[in-house]
């Protein structure tokens, strides 16, 4: 059955590109509403935004949704993917700025407050998006991949130069809570290079390194160092999860990524969709629900993350 919040949920906190404070509030949703998102301080124009793959704005740092009033909101892919996870497929997003709050830079703050708030089912069947041929986008050396699987899993390398990260691969399964448990609490990462081109284009505004794994060759600048010693993969598979539920239903596939990032996987689903011949929409039946993320999740995953 399709799921959604039991109450409404609140975060304050700093968007990381525009460095602008932002309060957000997830509220619980009717079944087959979807997931929106509601720019509340915008009151000249339609101020309502899908979390739909076809409502994306290419930027090579982050997932920027845009609808055709031009309104926009940016990095919702933490937020997305921890909704997913929980499996969670009705909410209304509202925000009062350009940008969703990085927190800590994880997912771990959305979803413990989720599941502290209770993910209760809703009437409808929720639907599911089955893969039935191989997808695969290209760009440079990146590529990512769509393919059959009875199960969803994703597959992730990254390789580096920094030695703090170097050459990672991370394989598994979301099924039976273990975005929760093994994913969430991964915090976005960078090199200090790339945080000198940033701040000096003025992005980054709102990162410090509190809420971003910062790395300058053998050297993790960040306090405390890594939560996981392969936790720069673990997060761009956190990625990946955010930016495949814009799908608008949970996927029934393997994904594999090869140093991809936001804009390639969103060219994949867009791949995906160009052809009907490529996925089935099936509803979800009680043997299939148990295998997407967010099915059986317990009171000692939230203890995890709280």
């Amino acid at each position: 059955m399709q799921k959604t919040l039991r109450s409404r949920v609140s975060f304050d906190g700093t968007g990381l590109h525009s460095g602008c404070a932002v309060r957000i509030t997830v509220s619980p949703a009717s079944a087959n509403y979807g997931i929106w998102f509601r720019r509340t301080d915008v009151d000249t124009a339609d101020n309502l935004v899908a979390a739909r793959w076809n409502q994306v704005e290419r930027t090579p740092l982050c997932t920027r949704l845009v609808n055709d009033a031009g309104v926009t909101v940016s990095t919702v892919e933490h937020i997305m993917a921890a909704l997913a996870g929980c499996g969670i497929q009705n909410a209304l997003v509202e925000l009062d700025g350009p940008e969703v709050p990085i927190l800590d830079g994880s997912s771990a703050q959305f979803v413990s407050a989720f599941l502290a708030a209770g993910v209760v089912e809703q009437a409808e069947p929720a639907q599911v998006l089955r893969v039935l041929r191989r997808v695969e986008v290209t760009d440079g050396e990146a590529r990512a991949v769509l393919q059959p699987s009875d199960i969803f899993e994703i597959a992730f390398d990254i390789s580096f130069s920094d030695e703090a990260i170097g050459t990672q691969s991370k394989t598994m399964s979301l099924a039976n809570g273990a975005f929760v448990r093994e994913l969430c609490d991964s915090r976005t990462f960078c090199r200090q290079a790339d945080v000198d081109k940033m701040r000096a284009a003025g992005l980054a505004l709102g990162g410090n390194y509190r809420n971003a794994v910062v790395v300058d060759g053998p050297r993790v600048l960040s306090p405390g160092g890594f939560r996981h010693t392969d936790e720069a993969v673990r997060h761009k598979m956190l990625d990946a999860l955010g930016d495949l539920a814009l799908a608008g239903a949970p996927l029934l596939a393997r994904y594999t990524g090869d140093k991809s990032g936001h804009s390639l996987t969103n060219t994949l689903l867009r791949a995906l969709f160009a052809d009907p011949a490529n996925y089935a929409v099936e509803t979800c039946t009680p043997q299939l629900a148990a295998l997407l993320p967010g099915a059986n999740l317990h009171a000692a995953d939230m203890r995890l993350v709280a």
